[in-house]
């Protein structure tokens, strides 16, 4: 899980941070109890006892952090929030100056529209938290054996071209930077 959750950030940050939600949930569903993970889902994991310490750490970790930040019911880590802020900034100064990602937005647009008018008045978070969830939607229907409409795949699909676009630049700034 811990090596899973660093390749992912390392390669992929949208990716790293719907792994991180799905964690998240699943911490969510045994109520932050460590002794269930383990019993639950460490323990069919196919890896060395010593590995499935190691995880049990990391998810004792997360677990910890979870509740001192007051998100067990509801929420993301700052980290995950801080994340999503800074393919926020990337987002906007994208749309000012690349035309080919200002083209792929505006075919997102309707799709992020459509999902504020959904949400009745509930605070989405900005447009990227929106495409994110989006994909991570998608995927929790899959995952409950749920229909799946033709809108909500294009949604995802063109959600997951501007998050890739996202990630592109973003893994730019971060390993071109000299910081």
């Amino acid at each position: 899980m811990k090596s899973v959750a660093e390749n992912k950030k390392s390669q992929n940050i949208p990716e790293y941070l719907i792994y991180m939600y799905q964690m998240e949930d699943l911490i969510r569903s045994y109520q932050g109890n460590l002794d269930e993970i383990r019993a639950y889902v460490i323990s069919h994991y196919p890896i060395s006892p010593e590995e499935k310490n190691e995880v049990a750490g990391w998810f004792s970790d997360l677990i910890a952090k979870m509740k001192t930040e007051q998100i067990m019911k509801k929420g993301h880590l700052a980290e995950l929030r801080g994340l999503v802020e800074k393919l926020a900034e990337i987002h906007w100064s994208l749309l000012k100056t690349d035309s080919i990602y200002f083209e792929t937005y505006t075919k997102a647009k309707p799709f992020i529209l459509d999902a504020v008018i959904q949400a009745k008045g509930e605070n989405l978070g900005n447009e990227i938290q929106i495409c994110l969830n989006g994909i991570y939607g998608l995927l929790l229907c899959r995952l409950l054996g749920k229909k799946v409409e033709d809108e909500q795949l294009k949604a995802a699909e063109i959600f997951g071209e501007i998050l890739s676009m996202l990630n592109f630049s973003y893994q730019q700034k971060v390993y071109l930077s000299p910081n």
